[in-house]
């Protein structure tokens, strides 16, 4: 018999607008190692242990399978559709055509709407999923607030026609923030952005949670099962710290659900992703018993050592020097 955990123990998180969503959610980015089959069987098993949020995206390849398991689930009688929190992205070749993108995840997900509608990255280069590291679309092209901002009145009108809740925001940086957020009518609830104890990006965090809005971390646990053109020799293997080891055998756990419970515990909403349903049960389960402790906290607080793991090569323009680019470091937007 599955394990089924009380939505009544899952901590909530509440946006600014006062509505109240899950403290963690399922991400279903598998598409590298995972077959949409295997990633659509793990959701349909978190809904019955008690996930209410899920992370999709239309680059993912496998947001119809997912829509055939939220229809059964509807069907069933397990979940209401106003009991999911469903979020969803616009992918990079669809920033001119955002209505289209969004109707389409909608009926592939079979939802109604969506709640949470992310731009998946701030600037329209697209490639190929599955391509390699070296690939570069010549027609890429660098940040402009006027072209995100073209995009995002594009999202505001979806919000306005009642084809999504709320608008999300995602791989964006302080100095894409400050010219961006100013032009907004209706504010971002949440923005996307990795995060995980040797990627903690402290400054941007406090920034979003200072603009009040959510920070929702992907790669909660430094991602070991990345796409292996993610993967460079430098990266650190987060889990494999000895801090991470040593507070895990103290709570006699796997270290991924103290990366869990550390990003719980900080503000962030983690959407950690397994086909293994002892393990999304357990990560479920760990936000609702046994915290860290304030000494855990400040130890896992000096593991960060700027340890980005999608570095987003494929997404450089001509003319751009390498990674750093894409991430204005020094404090001001690259073009």
């Amino acid at each position: 018999m599955a394990t089924i955990i009380n939505q009544a123990d899952v901590p909530k998180i509440k946006l600014y607008n006062g509505v109240e969503i899950p403290c963690v959610g399922m991400g279903t980015f598998g598409s590298d190692r995972f077959t949409p089959d295997q990633v659509s069987n793990a959701v349909a098993g978190a809904i019955r242990c008690g996930y209410r949020m899920f992370d999709c995206a239309a680059c993912y390849g496998n947001e119809d399978q997912i829509g055939e398991v939220f229809k059964a689930a509807f069907d069933e009688g397990v979940v209401k559709r106003e009991d999911l929190v469903i979020m969803t992205k616009v992918w990079n070749d669809m920033h001119e055509r955002v209505e289209e993108s969004c109707r389409k995840s909608i009926a592939d997900l079979q939802c109604d709407y969506i709640d949470v509608f992310f731009i998946h990255w701030p600037f329209p280069n697209y490639h190929a999923p599955g391509c390699d590291v070296d690939s570069r679309n010549p027609d890429s092209k660098p940040f402009t607030a006027e072209r995100f901002m073209n995009t995002y009145r594009q999202c505001e009108e979806l919000v306005e026609k009642g084809l999504i809740k709320y608008i999300g925001i995602s791989n964006m940086t302080i100095p894409k923030l400050e010219a961006v957020l100013p032009m907004m009518k209706i504010m971002p609830v949440a923005c996307e952005s990795e995060l995980h104890p040797c990627f903690q990006q402290q400054e941007l965090f406090d920034y979003l949670v200072a603009h009040k809005i959510q920070p929702i971390g992907f790669m909660p646990l430094g991602s070991p099962q990345r796409p292996e053109r993610d993967m460079m020799p430098e990266d650190v293997a987060d889990l494999q710290t000895e801090v991470m080891q040593e507070i895990a055998k103290a709570h006699g756990v796997h270290p991924a659900l103290i990366a869990l419970k550390w990003a719980h515990q900080r503000g962030q909403i983690p959407i950690p992703f397994s086909i293994h349903e002892m393990e999304y049960t357990s990560n479920l389960k760990c936000m609702t018993e046994d915290p860290l402790t304030q000494e855990e906290m400040d130890k896992i607080v000096t593991l960060e050592c700027n340890n980005r793991l999608v570095k987003g090569q494929v997404f450089l323009w001509p003319g751009a020097n390498d990674w750093h680019d894409l991430w204005d470091e020094d404090g001001f937007i690259v073009e």
